[in-house]
């Protein structure tokens, strides 16, 4: 069993920055492929950041350059540094582990760039 718990959200301006952290508990959060998944209002969640077990990265293209997903095992967190933000990346961003079978998420945490 994983639990995910989200920090880091709020609203910031167009350009700004943010950071994104999810604590996650389990003997075996090491061997867990991390992501970001967000949805926004009236869409499907997708994913924007996936880091693997072996800490290959993946990203959407809608955010390449802009976002960078890391890991620590030793503190079982996984993080996402958020740059250059548009307010086409509002959206509740969540967080998920996933090992085979086993799928977990986090509650959410609301992200809003605004002027």
């Amino acid at each position: 069993q994983v639990q995910l718990v989200e920090s880091g959200g709020g609203l910031v301006q167009p350009g700004g920055s943010l950071t994104l952290s999810c604590a996650g508990s389990g003997s075996i959060f090491s061997g867990y492929a991390m992501s970001w998944y967000r949805q926004a209002p009236g869409k499907q969640r997708e994913l924007v950041a996936a880091i693997s077990a072996a800490g290959i990265r993946n990203y959407a293209e809608s955010v390449k350059g802009r976002f960078t997903i890391f890991r620590d095992n030793a503190k079982k967190m996984v993080s996402l540094q958020m740059n250059t933000l548009k307010p086409e990346d509002t959206a509740v961003y969540y967080c998920n582990a996933n090992w085979g079978p086993y799928d977990y998420w986090g509650q959410g945490t609301q992200v809003t760039v605004s002027s």
